[in-house]
């Protein structure tokens, strides 16, 4: 597994790559790797195949946290990630320091004003003007063929295809399905920082929501 931190790199890397007319696929993660992020790395392996490249990206984006997050709290396990990528079998990990993707007086940002604005948009308002700018300058270093995203976090997901629609970029992004805890709980970075009340309640909205499920699959109806 080739590691590297700067850009520059990255970019002689991508030379000899698109010469050899290799595919990549691209799995954009904020580290702190566990079995969801590992489900998303296998789609990209099986995508790839024995010929692509697998590259995954670690890198805890500052531009998505508000002033009042958990950005110091984000969990940071990169000897146990790199761990994990090469046992996956990943063939490129990048782990950029922030000065490597963000010069100190950037002023530039990618916006989505539609599908950014209700559910987590509302309550996180940078949330997804610094997603859809970190994903735009990962997908303009990697040029992939293909990149992939959790449905966990589904609006981010929409959002992201959106972005590769409207920005015409020859991207194709897949989607991979949640993988939950043994309480139904989705794996989640975050959620290992949950208080015990906190869980509780997640467990609640889970089993809330597969019961729902189960009453649609069954012929109910949903009421407006």
């Amino acid at each position: 597994m080739i590691e590297l931190q700067k850009t520059e790199q990255v970019q002689d890397w991508l030379q000899q790559e698109r010469r050899a007319g290799i595919e990549r696929v691209l799995v954009p993660t904020m580290g702190g790797l566990h079995e969801g992020h590992l489900s998303l790395i296998d789609i990209a392996r099986q995508r790839a195949g024995e010929s692509g490249r697998v590259v995954v990206s670690l890198f805890v984006n500052p531009t998505q946290f508000g002033p009042d997050e958990d950005l110091q709290a984000y969990p940071k396990t990169m000897q146990r990630d790199r761990e994990l990528c090469k046992e996956r079998g990943v063939d490129l990990l990048f782990a950029p320091a922030v000065n490597e993707m963000y010069a100190e007086d950037a002023s530039v940002k990618v916006a989505e004003e539609i599908l950014s604005t209700g559910l987590c948009g509302q309550s996180r308002p940078v949330h997804f003007g610094g997603v859809c700018t970190i994903v735009t300058k990962l997908f303009n270093l990697f040029q992939p063929n293909v990149a992939v995203f959790g449905e966990k976090d589904f609006q981010q997901l929409a959002i992201i295809r959106r972005l590769v629609r409207d920005l015409n970029y020859p991207i194709d992004i897949m989607g991979g399905a949640i993988v939950r805890e043994a309480d139904g709980v989705a794996m989640s970075t975050r959620n290992k920082n949950l208080s015990p009340s906190a869980r509780q309640q997640a467990v609640v909205l889970s089993k809330a929501l597969l019961a729902a499920k189960g009453y649609l699959d069954e012929g109910g109806r949903c009421l407006s």
